[in-house]
């Protein structure tokens, strides 16, 4: 297995782990105003997750594509951040 693909396996289940212990920090908080605050930090977590293991795929695939290919790819995450961040 790529060092590449562990990395962004291992990020995957730490970020799920990190969804479900929301879930349950929610569920025992019982309060609407705490679990939205526990969902608003949660919600940062999201991006950097994102980007780092599209990072690490990327430079896992990187010598096996052309640049143009790289730029298209670097276009369309450039999209999706602007979505995401964009108020």
């Amino acid at each position: 297995m790529s060092k590449f693909l562990l990395g962004m396996v291992l990020i995957r289940i730490l970020s799920g782990t990190l969804e479900i212990t929301a879930a349950l920090i929610m569920y025992r908080l019982n309060s609407l105003e705490k679990a939205l605050l526990v969902n608003s930090t949660l919600a940062l977590v999201g991006p950097f997750v994102l980007i780092t293991t599209t990072a690490l795929g990327l430079v896992g695939v990187a010598d096996k594509l052309s640049y143009s290919k790289l730029l298209w790819i670097a276009a369309g995450l450039t999209c999706l951040f602007i979505g995401i961040f964009k108020r």
